[in-house]
């Protein structure tokens, strides 16, 4: 048995925004997938996988019927036979390793399933975030649905407000462009619960909620319109206010060693970071509108062009 790929996604923006309601901007990310197998050759990670893909049917069998049903007694019996998640994607680094798990159990054993063949409308749409938030909160105990939405579809997908999300179009890429975004690598695994349950401590206080809608969200909003619109010049604006706002306000959620390049690259305009997923560690995300001039700044630093301006 060997199932199909599912790959990874990067939310460009949006990430903690999305929670209230900001807009959000996902796009798959090609370079990192992940597929059901059955193991011939058991190994520790095969096992591993195994032993998890165990408790999460267990979970699936107590989710609300009426929101979705799995064929669970199929999936129980490829589970004894050492079925297992064999996946590229780097686990605790933001770019979606749960979700192209969520996607690929879903898109095996639900029964009555969407499929990405349909006109999705945006209930149709909007119903599928529903199901994969329930079946991602097994791994991170609250879950916007959007990273298995994104795998599952494979398609960009533009966060408009929680109940109102479309399938986009994004600018197509300039090969030969010096702006880009970039991955750069922190060499550190992030646990996403521990980050949201930080982010949801600070929501009670009012002065980090209005900083959240009058900073956080309005910059959020702007770099989404100007990266769809392909305003590059706005847009470069627009990161390096959300890169200030993140480094004052999301702290916790920046690996320590990386707070004064994060200043650096603001000060320099050489590059601007923000956070990728929920932070804590993984990937980080970068723009900038000279690569070269970022690699060159940033050369101590693994880093993975993922778009070109």
């Amino acid at each position: 048995m060997k199932g199909p790929l599912f790959y990874s996604k990067i939310l460009l923006f949006g990430e903690y925004g999305i929670i209230k309601d900001s807009k959000g901007l996902s796009i798959p990310y090609n370079f990192y997938n992940g597929a059901l197998k059955v193991a011939e050759n058991p190994t520790e990670s095969s096992i591993k996988s195994n032993l998890s893909l165990k408790r999460f049917a267990e979970y699936l069998e107590q989710i609300n019927p009426e929101l979705v049903t799995f064929d669970i007694t199929s999936l129980k019996a490829d589970v004894e036979a050492g079925m297992y998640f064999d996946s590229s994607i780097p686990q605790g680094y933001g770019v979606g390793s749960s979700g192209a798990l969520v996607a690929a159990i879903y898109d095996q054993y639900a029964q009555n399933k969407i499929t990405v063949l349909e006109n999705l409308t945006r209930e149709k749409l909007i119903q599928l975030k529903t199901i994969f938030s329930e079946m991602e909160s097994f791994f991170h105990g609250k879950s916007s649905g959007l990273d298995p939405l994104n795998s599952y579809l494979s398609i960009p997908i533009l966060i408009n407000s929680q109940d109102n999300i479309e399938a986009t179009g994004i600018p197509s890429q300039t090969a030969d462009g010096k702006g880009a975004v970039f991955l750069l690598d922190s060499g550190v695994v992030g646990e996403t619960a521990p980050m949201v349950r930080i982010f949801m401590e600070n929501m009670k206080q009012e002065g980090f909620r209005n900083m959240l809608k009058n900073q956080f969200i309005k910059h959020t909003d702007a770099c989404v319109d100007d990266f769809l619109k392909g305003d590059v010049k706005s847009l470069f604006k627009n990161t390096k206010q959300l890169s200030k706002v993140v480094l004052n306000h999301f702290k916790p959620m920046i690996p320590l060693q990386f707070h004064e390049l994060w200043q650096k690259g603001i000060e320099t305009n050489e590059y601007y970071l923000k956070l990728c997923g929920s932070g804590g560690g993984g990937y980080i995300l970068g723009f900038t509108e000279d690569i070269d001039r970022a690699k060159k700044s940033l050369s101590n630093y693994k880093l993975e062009v993922v778009y070109n301006f």
